[in-house]
């Protein structure tokens, strides 16, 4: 499996070279810029044959319609609140680095890339962290520091964790050890280990396809994360059902299950229920301050700014740990800082994607990994920021514009 194209070339060695990026600082700046040459290559494919416009999905229209009304949810904010035109214009930068990418990765699909390249690029990187990784032990075992470097990249708009070489990192509440590898903080590699899990599922070699879902659940596991343990068999188990409703037996179970829902819900509402609490209780100082960070959003968001947010975040009091206010959750995220036009403008192209990639995933292996992303990308909005990770997982992005373009059962 090698590139074929510019795209091609662009993905596969910046995906091939994560570890190298991270290990100097600069993965955060390549992750947020290689979307943007992407864009150029579309652009100027759209110029030389403008008639290519017109093979844009919906789906991705969709995406790029959401990304334009953030940006003016952004602005509006700013003005409600007189900011200043120069923190408008860094807010701006911000946006272009993390929301757009949202728009034109996804739009990025339209170009030749092959999803197997996808794919084998997955558990490429799950092969390379295999082999790294007992460098990262032994730093653990030798007790040697847990972020020996960290790169002066702060100008950048984000906190130094983003720029910061991270060993190993010790769980507060247990003292036990956890690994975040590449990424800024341990749940954000679970949140990836998610992405490479599907993407490696549908890898064709037999032993890249073990390599691929092996180092993927290894990664979420010593993530310690319990979203992205989760994560795996609800996004799996969804991901099956979804693509699978045009089967008459499945569709007679589900009516089955349907016609018995009344008998049934006060066992489910307790399972579920139990299980939330269990959920919480794992990690009772965490659960804690990121409950207190949503009601903090909520109250100052329907009190203060509800239409258009805040504009900018704002850090929290000492009963949060001095966090960002709707940190560690999108939806609270946007609705304190872009209120609930940012809150529409994720929430409809998310449900769009859902719905248009179910009818295409009936007859399209490569839909269903594009569902197996989106529905990803929706479980970690209750878990993590979408905006400030998008330079992680934006392999996710084109696979899903990828999967746009596939042709739904019904409609074709």
């Amino acid at each position: 499996m090698k590139p074929e194209n510019f795209a091609e070339r662009v993905i596969w060695y910046t995906c091939i070279g994560t570890y190298g990026f991270y290990f100097t600082g600069t993965i955060y700046l390549v992750g947020s810029v290689v979307g943007w040459i992407l864009f150029y290559d579309v652009v100027r494919q759209f110029w030389q044959k403008p008639e290519k416009l017109r093979s844009i999905p919906g789906g991705i229209w969709m995406w790029i319609m959401g990304m334009v009304v953030m940006q003016v949810a952004l602005v509006m904010g700013h003005l409600d609140f007189n900011l200043e035109t120069g923190q408008i214009i860094k807010s701006s930068f911000g946006w272009a680095k993390g929301w757009a990418l949202l728009a034109i990765l996804p739009l990025a699909g339209v170009l030749d890339i092959r999803p197997q390249l996808l794919y084998r690029l997955a558990c490429l990187i799950g092969l390379q962290t295999l082999i790294i990784f007992p460098f990262f032990l032994a730093a653990y075992l030798l007790h040697l520091p847990q972020q020996p470097i960290t790169y002066p990249f702060g100008f950048l708009g984000v906190p130094e964790d983003f720029f910061s070489i991270s060993l190993y990192g010790i769980d507060p509440s247990n003292h036990a050890p956890r690994w975040q590898l590449f990424t800024p903080w341990a749940p954000a590699l679970g949140f990836m280990g998610n992405v490479y899990f599907f993407l490696a599922l549908a890898e064709t070699s037999r032993r890249w396809r073990y390599i691929g879902i092996f180092s993927a659940v290894f990664m979420c596991v010593i993530s310690v994360s319990r979203l992205a343990l989760l994560s795996i068999p609800i996004v799996w188990g969804l991901t099956w059902f979804l693509s699978h409703l045009h089967r008459p037996l499945l569709l007679l179970l589900l009516g089955l299950v349907t016609s018995m829902s009344g008998l049934i819900a006060p066992t489910v509402l307790d399972l579920a229920e139990t299980a939330a609490d269990k959920f919480s209780s794992a990690r009772a100082d965490s659960s804690r301050v990121r409950a207190a960070l949503g009601r903090i959003a909520l109250y100052r968001w329907e009190n203060e700014a509800p239409i258009w947010g805040h504009g900018i975040v704002e850090k929290g009091p000492h009963l949060v740990e001095y966090m960002p206010i709707g940190s560690h959750h999108s939806w609270y995220g946007l609705l304190y800082v872009k209120g609930i036009v940012g809150l529409l403008a994720l929430a409809i192209p998310m449900i769009y994607s859902v719905i248009d990639l179910v009818f295409k995933s009936q007859n399209s292996r490569i839909a269903q990994v594009g569902l197996s992303m989106t529905l990803i990308l929706w479980l970690y909005t209750f878990g993590e920021n979408l905006e400030v990770l998008a330079y992680l997982y934006w392999i996710a992005l084109v696979m899903m514009g990828i999967a746009f373009k596939e042709k739904s059962p019904i409609f074709s």
